[in-house]
């Protein structure tokens, strides 16, 4: 709205000091401080409100070390992420940029799905919150919308150099970099080949759904102890952020041989918001929290990391960017896995007393062999900083 606004003034009023908003590095900057605002002035207030509407975490007793004391705080603060994220993100950001609109659907769309599961479990009195079918049907009702869209839409493009003519075109194609080696592009529409033509579409549409289901039932994993989620998102949308003012601008992309996307640099206006969002809530959200994010706000910030990754062309990165989501999942599969393999073969008891880990996901697990959960979040939080610093060594590393 406000770049609207401003590229009105410069333009046409030529009002000293308006041009300074066709820059993102201004925005971006602006976004970040906007949303770290939000998230400061208003975080406590909804805290006061969700605690006044009894709106508080249920705690069954899993022989944690402090769990107990987390009973009763309140739940569903997802709501000070969203808000501290859409605000700037409409304030300062080109609202007729696809990508950011695309951006705005995964955010809103993924909330309603926490918010559902959230509502269920603390107003309904269920503990399972939302059935598992109804999530699935939402998270690929909106892998339909992302795929859809990136495959159709005319302004998802990529601008590559023709010959020797000295210009650049245009190209609505879908390639993403494998990383790693220099010049290898995979390119989707090869897999659409293979299927008939009003079903070219479907490989791709696939490939965004389970990318989206995979990385926001993660973080919904992630988030089980105070701040880890929210650091580890902000850590992963940091090296997102880099990514889309490389892959914006055609300076550095030449210069890193990397693939050039017009427009995606708006997108670093959005992982600003997203950052600030995310370091507002951890204000209240740090051990001891205030306040839990809920599946309103894991969710959501799963969904809108996946959708990134798309848009950026970067999601084959996502194994390693968002490894700590990925260890959280791996783990619980394995659990349940290797539980159900000796219950077969030695009985319910042995398959009880003999588990791989102490408890599931991962961070329980070290709970339950007594390191303290702020030491957890912190040395998570350093592997996922080393896992981002790897992420954009692929830059050169190839």
């Amino acid at each position: 709205m406000l770049y609207s606004l401003f590229d009105y003034f410069h333009r046409v009023l030529d009002l000293p000091g308006a041009g300074v908003f066709r820059y993102i590095s201004f925005r971006a900057f602006a976004a970040t401080i906007i949303s770290l605002l939000i998230a400061a002035i208003f975080g406590k207030r909804i805290i006061n409100l969700l605690r006044n509407l009894q709106i508080g975490e249920t705690v069954r007793d899993l022989g944690l070390q402090g769990q107990l004391q987390k009973k009763g705080t309140p739940t569903m603060g997802g709501f000070i992420i969203l808000a501290s994220l859409l605000i700037p993100v409409l304030l300062f950001a080109k609202l007729d940029n696809i990508y950011i609109i695309l951006l705005i659907i995964t955010t809103v769309w993924t909330g309603l799905i926490g918010f559902a599961d959230d509502y269920i479990k603390v107003f309904k009195k269920d503990k399972e919150g939302l059935k598992g079918r109804f999530k699935i049907v939402g998270q690929v009702g909106l892998g339909l919308i992302v795929g859809l869209i990136l495959y159709y839409n005319d302004n998802v493009v990529v601008r590559e150099y023709v010959g020797n003519s000295g210009q650049y075109l245009d190209i609505a194609k879908l390639t993403t970099t494998v990383p790693f080696l220099k010049g290898n592009e995979i390119d989707y529409t090869a897999l659409g080949n293979l299927m008939p033509s009003w079903l070219e579409w479907l490989p791709y549409v696939f490939i965004c759904t389970f990318i989206i289901t995979a990385v926001s039932n993660g973080a919904n994993i992630t988030d089980g102890i105070d701040g880890l989620a929210a650091g580890t998102s902000a850590i992963i949308v940091l090296a997102l952020a880099i990514f889309a003012y490389l892959s914006g601008n055609k300076i550095f992309a030449e210069y890193l041989n990397i693939m050039l996307i017009p427009n995606s640099g708006e997108i670093v206006i959005f992982c600003a918001a997203f950052l600030g969002a995310c370091i507002g809530f951890l204000w209240y959200n740090a051990y001891p929290a205030q306040v839990f994010m809920g599946d309103t706000g894991s969710l959501m910030l799963g969904g809108v990391i996946a959708t990134l990754s798309l848009v950026l062309r970067k999601e084959l990165l996502i194994p390693i960017l968002c490894g700590i989501f990925l260890i959280e999942n791996i783990s619980v599969m394995l659990q349940v896995g290797y539980f159900k393999y000796q219950k077969r073969k030695r009985g319910i008891e042995y398959a009880r007393e003999n588990r791989l880990f102490l408890m599931s996901p991962l961070h329980h697990h070290y709970q339950k062999k007594g390191y303290h959960e702020a030491k957890i979040v912190a040395r998570f939080w350093i592997v996922g900083i080393i896992l981002a610093v790897l992420c954009l060594v692929t830059l050169k590393l190839r």
